[in-house]
């Protein structure tokens, strides 16, 4: 019976190494280091969302009505996922219209250069 690979130890929660591999025809066995992949850290409900939203093309109106749950829901998976795989959301620069606006007043910036910085260009 095969089990699915574990990836962080059960005891103090660090990540695991695979250390040996054996084929199962003709017991030939590899040991080493082997990494696995960042996929095999997900859990099996990430795992199963990431089938879906692949099957599904990454359409998300297709993902809410193969789960039956709303938009937020479905991004909000997708985000958790992102960063379950070490990925860090990319944040859009903040643009401070106020501040923006007491500079073009000030003249210390001319209006192309306020629209600019409005556009976040």
């Amino acid at each position: 019976m095969a089990y699915q690979v574990i990836t962080n130890c059960p005891v103090c929660s660090k990540t695991l190494k695979i250390t040996k591999l054996q084929c199962s025809h003709c017991h030939t066995t590899i040991e080493n280091e082997f990494e696995l992949s960042k996929l095999a850290s997900l859990s099996k409900d990430q795992l199963q969302f990431v089938e879906v939203f692949l099957t599904c093309r990454g359409n998300i109106k297709e993902v809410e009505k193969e789960l039956g749950v709303s938009y937020p829901t479905v991004r909000g998976k997708l985000n958790d996922i992102i960063s379950s795989l070490g990925y860090a959301e990319k944040k859009k620069n903040v643009v401070d219209e106020k501040k923006i606006v007491s500079m073009l007043e000030n003249g210390e910036i001319t209006t192309d250069e306020a629209i600019k910085l409005l556009k976040d260009e």
